[in-house]
């Protein structure tokens, strides 16, 4: 097979699909072609997430995360509604059980206030009648827009309307060697020519961007995401989402309690070191050579302490132990109890990327470019939610024609 396309799209995950759509919605006079190692779309992230749609209260307004966020948001909301896709708008309560959290309370509506998001500060007893069944705590948020969706049905209806308006999926095809000088991709199944090229392939991206000599003060390092289920008995406990006030000094929301689009209650996820880029259960998705490249990365993160990544990998690896995390969760549910925690094969990854000079975690999203290649480096959180307007940020930094 030699294949040639105006537009290549590495990834067919939600970032990569709402690329392609975006690119065609412009110019439908592009070839487009979406080349993913799967054999089918969403297999890793865009698969796995809970499928909640973030209003954008975290982020700050100097950050392209905020920028996407709520946009994103809405539109994701709009296109569940025109393709019959579930969806629900339940809203999320943000509970402080801490005094020391107050500081974060605030900075958190000081970022509603500058994003123009809809959230408010309740009082405990205004709380209580949201979920009952939540902590009391000292001062709570709610974001009455927060939403869930059937994150796999957007995926796949929108690979499907991308195929019916001529766009290639050229799935089993993983991205194996590239001559940037000739604008040639090397794959298993032949070789794949482009006019540009656009790197969206989620844990992957830092690989594929080193073989354009970019990406080279940046490594993707894996962390485990893994849940509890509520038993049948106690799920009616929970109504929507139950999330803590994020701790500022780590760079993961923390264990919250979740009604997907299914109506499961899910408790989690954790943020435990992985040492595979797709090492979602015990040995699965390990490789030797990139286990010890991890493992390095994470012992001299652990070394230096950034991010207070000591702590964050003591409170997280404690998490493989139900009791740990059993107590994690009863901050938000005093009620719960480990029976009511039910054993789920749900678990994800979280691609974050680390700062090779500073040791640091990158917590919003990165654009590295040639002239004919444009990469995206940190899709984490909330891509998957800001993905349409994301979209258009992505096809705007690129130099197509």
């Amino acid at each position: 097979m030699s294949q040639r396309f105006d537009v290549v799209i590495v990834g067919a995950g939600i970032v990569g699909l709402s690329t392609a759509r975006e690119l065609h919605r412009r110019n439908q006079a592009l070839s487009i072609a979406i080349l993913e190692k799967e054999s089918r779309p969403g297999m890793h992230a865009s698969g796995r997430n809970s499928g909640v749609m973030h209003c954008g209260i975290y982020y700050g307004a100097d950050t392209l995360k905020a920028k996407v966020c709520a946009e994103g948001a809405r539109r994701m909301g709009e296109y569940a509604t025109e393709n019959n896709i579930a969806y629900s708008k339940s809203g999320k309560l943000l509970l402080a059980t801490d005094k020391s959290q107050l500081t974060m309370v605030e900075k958190l509506l000081k970022n509603a206030s500058d994003n123009g998001i809809r959230a408010e500060k309740i009082t405990t007893d205004e709380a209580a009648k949201i979920e009952p069944h939540a902590a009391r705590g000292v001062a709570a948020i709610y974001c009455p827009d927060t939403a869930v969706i059937d994150s796999a049905a957007v995926v796949t209806t929108l690979a499907a309307q991308l195929q019916a308006q001529g766009i290639t999926f050229l799935y089993d095809t993983p991205v194996t060697r590239v001559d940037a000088s000739a604008k040639m991709l090397h794959t298993p199944q032949g070789t794949v020519a482009y006019g540009y090229l656009i790197n969206c392939a989620g844990a992957f991206a830092d690989t594929l961007a080193r073989q354009f000599g970019l990406a080279k003060d940046y490594m993707l390092v894996p962390f485990k995401g893994m849940y509890w289920k509520l038993s049948p008995e106690t799920n009616a406990k929970v109504r929507a989402n139950i999330y803590p006030v994020p701790d500022p000094a780590l760079p993961f929301l923390g264990v919250h309690l979740t009604r997907v689009i299914s109506g499961d209650v899910y408790l989690g996820p954790t943020a435990i070191p992985a040492l595979g880029r797709e090492n979602y259960h015990g040995l699965t998705g390990i490789h030797p050579s990139e286990s010890a490249r991890i493992l390095g990365m994470l012992g001299r993160m652990y070394w230096r302490n950034e991010n207070s990544f000591r702590r964050l990998s003591h409170n997280e690896l404690g998490k493989y132990s139900k009791r740990r995390f059993f107590r994690t969760a009863q901050k938000l549910m005093p009620s719960l109890t480990m029976d009511d925690m039910v054993p789920t094969k749900k678990a994800g990854i979280r691609p974050q990327l680390v700062n090779l000079k500073t040791r640091k975690l990158e917590m919003d999203y990165i654009f590295e470019s040639t002239q004919d290649s444009l990469h995206v480096l940190n899709t984490i959180s909330p891509a998957f939610t800001s993905a349409f307007a994301f979209a258009e940020m992505i096809v705007d930094q690129a130099r197509i024609t």
